[in-house]
């Protein structure tokens, strides 16, 4: 769950709905730059993190009753586990981008350990049954993970509206990525097909401070009106 406090109200991005744009960005990326399994990349890519359902899932607030972020989420193995095993009844390549990405999110954390050295040993099988490479699969997951950072950038709200600009990440070139604000968010070097697109993505807003406990602050997040919003992400002019 994404959740950030300003303007007196919490703040509220499911994971799903995160996932969801960033597929949104991964659709729209360059079509000669678009790696050869295009389509597994395009779902892993907006099916990242579906296993993170918040109106099932706990903990959802800290101990002071204030929303968890998803930052301070630990590494929940039966969760990761579930991922997998969801990614593996429809595509190895798609189980090779998400175990990348179990690496990425969680490999510094010693409570993952050994399901990171049980997918790492699993790989080579999974790459000679999908046909692909190495290099092909990090290609592919390097741009997941771009638009996985965009989605959250935008999400969270963090791009400054001063048409200051922040870095994205590097995309599967290796070149660093930055966006601004310019009344549309204006993204360098430019990675996309076409010169100007909209995305949208829900939000939810509670203006209460604290919860009593996770199954409180769930039912205020069902009942509570959802935003669609949306964004122009469009070329710099030249």
């Amino acid at each position: 769950m994404i959740a950030y406090y300003n303007d007196a109200c919490w703040h509220f991005v499911t994971q799903r709905s995160h996932g969801l744009l960033a597929g949104q960005l991964c659709a729209r990326w360059k079509l000669a730059d678009q790696p050869s399994r295009w389509v597994d990349t395009l779902i892993a890519t907006a099916e990242h993190d579906d296993v993170y359902n918040e109106f099932e899932r706990n903990p959802l607030i800290d101990g002071n009753g204030a929303p968890k972020n998803f930052r301070d989420m630990v590494f929940e193995q039966d969760a990761s586990r579930q991922l997998m095993d969801m990614a593996l009844t429809k595509s190895r390549f798609i189980a090779l981008l998400l175990s990348r990405h179990i690496a990425f999110t969680h490999g510094k954390e010693p409570a993952a350990g050994p399901l990171l050295k049980s997918l790492k040993r699993k790989e080579k099988k999974w790459m000679g049954e999908a046909g692909t490479t190495s290099a092909e699969v990090d290609r592919a997951y390097a741009l997941l993970e771009f638009c996985d950072a965009f989605s959250l950038l935008i999400c969270q709200g963090i791009i400054p509206p001063e048409g200051r600009a922040v870095e994205i990440s590097r995309g599967p070139n290796g070149k660093v990525h930055t966006v601004r604000c310019c009344g549309a968010l204006i993204v360098e070097p430019w990675p996309f097909e076409t010169e100007r697109f909209e995305v949208s993505f829900e939000k939810r807003t509670l203006e209460k401070l604290k919860f009593g406990s996770d199954r409180e602050l769930r039912k205020a997040l069902m009942d509570a009106p959802v935003q669609t919003i949306r964004l122009t992400i469009e070329k710099a002019n030249r």
